[in-house]
């Protein structure tokens, strides 16, 4: 594998050689391996369909996770984030019912799999905010309560420099279970109609040098629904950083961090 240098960057096949992106970098290699009609037709590549097919899937349901929280993702998400939550959604994939090629995805299956994801890998969110908290949900599940009793911020926030004050950020997003169908050969949620919603609330903005009172964070699932049991509710909780310049408050781009706390 080589690095390309030079003003023009390249992406596919020439003379023999693939130029391709991987992490923000253009790469080249020697091109080669099967075509793509010879895996789509070929007897020996069985395995490698039903692999793309259900890569394809898992692919599918975090996208509609990304969707649902797309409001808050430009400040709190990883580069990675894709990638890892494709590979959630392939493990809970391959522990899903039905036959290799089309075995279903069912978070509501398998809640824990997702339960303390970090939108960040890189800046944890239990690295940044410790003070204690709990998310209840109530029965219908529509409506999640973030409490956390009153703290030190100096004693349970990790702030970064510059930052004056902070506000706590509480977002759920609705992600259907997802099955193969054969008419279109693809996977599509059980619940089209409920899939990829979110709602993101914010406290009231803190000062970093002061006490922070009782903050309570209700988040309620939009449009009167109440979510069917293919439906997971991914409940996050996260900390944003402000920096406040003589009356008016900037967003930093460094130190803000979510999780994901439960999933109900």
């Amino acid at each position: 594998m080589g690095k390309q240098k030079g003003l023009i960057k390249l992406v596919g096949n020439i003379g023999g050689m693939s130029f391709y992106v991987a992490n923000g970098e253009y790469l080249v290699r020697m091109a080669g391996g099967p075509t793509k009609e010879r895996i789509q037709r070929d007897p020996n590549f069985v395995r490698t369909r039903e692999n793309n097919v259900e890569f394809g899937g898992a692919a599918k349901v975090a996208k509609a996770f990304r969707t649902a929280l797309k409001g808050i993702l430009p400040t709190m998400a990883g580069s990675r984030l894709t990638s890892e939550l494709t590979k959630i959604f392939r493990a809970i994939n391959q522990k899903g019912t039905g036959v290799r090629g089309k075995r279903s995805i069912s978070l509501s299956a398998h809640k824990e799999l997702l339960s303390g994801l970090h939108l960040d890998k890189r800046l944890r969110f239990t690295g940044v905010f410790g003070a204690p908290y709990t998310v209840v949900a109530n029965a219908d599940r529509n409506r999640v309560t973030f409490s956390i009793p009153a703290f030190i911020p100096t004693n349970h926030i990790n702030a970064p420099a510059g930052a004056t004050h902070f506000k706590l950020i509480a977002a759920i997003g609705l992600v259907s279970d997802y099955n193969y169908t054969d008419v279109s050969g693809t996977y599509a949620p059980d619940v089209p109609q409920e899939n990829a919603l979110g709602v993101v609330q914010g406290s009231t903005l803190r000062a970093l040098d002061t006490g922070a009172p009782p903050f309570a964070l209700t988040v309620i699932v939009p449009y009167g629904i109440v979510p069917d049991d293919a439906i997971s509710i991914v409940a996050c909780l996260g900390i944003e950083f402000y920096q406040k310049v003589g009356g008016d408050d900037y967003l930093l781009s460094q130190g803000n961090a979510m999780m994901v706390t439960q999933v109900f």
